[in-house]
């Protein structure tokens, strides 16, 4: 059976990165266990922390880097929902013209 991905929020992985720094007696393993993520989890949140000046970035459902990045997700969705409209109907012309 497949585990299902959690998704945090960029404010919760900001709080982590800062509750690690809050706690420099505690180690990596420690702050993630309280955290109740894992230790890459929270070394890969630290890692984008420091790539990208404080600051993590987050994709997902929702998270576009601008509204030409927004739209350009959108036309995609619809160019494929569309290509695969037109197979379904070429597929369907193939099955009535053997008839």
């Amino acid at each position: 059976m497949p585990r299902k991905q959690k998704h945090h929020t960029k404010q919760f992985k900001l709080d982590a990165v800062n509750y690690r720094k809050e706690h420099p007696d505690l180690t990596q393993v420690e702050c993630a266990k309280n955290l109740g993520i894992s230790v890459t989890t929270l070394s890969r949140w630290e890692a984008q922390f420091k790539e990208n000046d404080g600051d993590i970035p987050v994709r997902g459902s929702g998270n576009y880097a601008s509204e030409e990045a927004k739209e350009i997700a959108r036309l995609k969705r619809e160019l494929r929902d569309t290509q695969d409209a037109l197979d379904v109907l070429k597929k369907a012309i193939s099955i009535l013209g053997n008839d």
